[in-house]
């Protein structure tokens, strides 16, 4: 059995539809929260803080699906949150929010301490409707980063194009599951040559 490999299982989140709190609103923060919201710009996201960089109201102005609450820190700050985010420099207070979110079920992502996490914010490449998720189970953020640079430049700007003719045909297919799995399956052969 090998003992190095990466046990983590990447789902992909409607963060639209769930609520999320970040605690901390300075450099990390704002780190944590730009890349939530440019993966996901429809993220509802609760900020609290009690003191909140310039460039996150920068960022949010005009966007009611994010919220700052100008403040320190309450326990009653993740009622009704689906997932947290602990995001200050003061490693205290990030345990804190950890265990009162933990009390309450909430998954949460501790910055900088891997052993406090549920999840991970990962690497992410976009095109279209494609998104692929790159994580390093906290090994080396800096490859994670450089495999999605690598990434960004080898897929076709035109993904988009073709996962939409790909729907089309799917969506045209007759027949059972396995014929419909045969036939896209023919079809997206030649992709990888």
């Amino acid at each position: 059995m090998q003992t190095d490999r990466n046990p983590l299982y990447p789902i992909f989140l409607k963060l639209h539809k769930l609520q999320m709190l970040i605690v901390g609103a300075g450099e990390v923060g704002l780190e944590k929260m730009s890349f939530i919201i440019k993966s996901s710009p429809d993220a509802q996201i609760t900020i609290v803080a009690p003191e909140v960089r310039e460039e996150i109201y920068d960022i949010i102005k005009g966007k009611e699906n994010i919220t700052v609450i100008k403040r320190k820190f309450q326990p009653s700050d993740l009622d009704g949150k689906d997932l947290a985010v602990a995001a200050t420099c003061f490693q205290e207070l990030n345990a804190t929010v950890q265990q009162e979110a933990k009390a309450r079920g909430i998954l949460i992502n501790v910055a900088d301490t891997p052993d406090l996490c549920d999840f991970y914010l990962g690497s992410i490449v976009t095109r279209g409707n494609l998104k692929v998720a790159i994580s390093t189970n906290g090994q080396s953020p800096t490859f994670a980063k450089r495999f999605r640079q690598l990434l960004e430049e080898i897929l076709p700007d035109d993904t988009a194009d073709l996962l939409n003719n790909l729907k089309v045909f799917r969506d045209q297919l007759k027949g059972d599951f396995e014929y419909k799995v045969k036939k896209l399956n023919e079809l997206t052969a030649g992709l990888l040559n």
